[in-house]
């Protein structure tokens, strides 16, 4: 799958997002670090960079309610390689036929 942006900069823009929810919330990056368990420099280089572990990640998410929001990710039905047809047409029902 092409996508238009590189890893590094969805990492860069999600942790600035994630910095975005914790200014709403008046938190510092201190304060954000201690309640996901983290050093606080870890933090602060995510902010940064977008550099983080996965576990380190899903702590500042569920500190920050939206883990269940990311546990959401890959669930759903890939669309990308049905055409208009599949996407449209109704799934056909298994049953027997009437008797006349």
């Amino acid at each position: 799958m092409l996508s238009i942006k590189s890893p590094l900069e969805i990492a860069s823009d999600l942790a600035g997002r994630l910095r975005e929810r914790r200014l709403q919330r008046a938190w510092t990056q201190d304060e954000i670090a201690r309640r996901a368990g983290l050093k606080t420099a870890t933090y602060v280089l995510f902010e940064r960079t977008g550099r983080i572990s996965l576990i380190r990640l899903l702590k500042v998410l569920e500190v920050l309610d939206l883990l269940e929001e990311f546990d959401r990710i890959g669930r759903g039905q890939d669309l990308a390689g049905m055409s208009l047809e599949q996407l449209t047409k109704p799934e056909r029902q298994r049953g027997r036929r009437k008797q006349p």
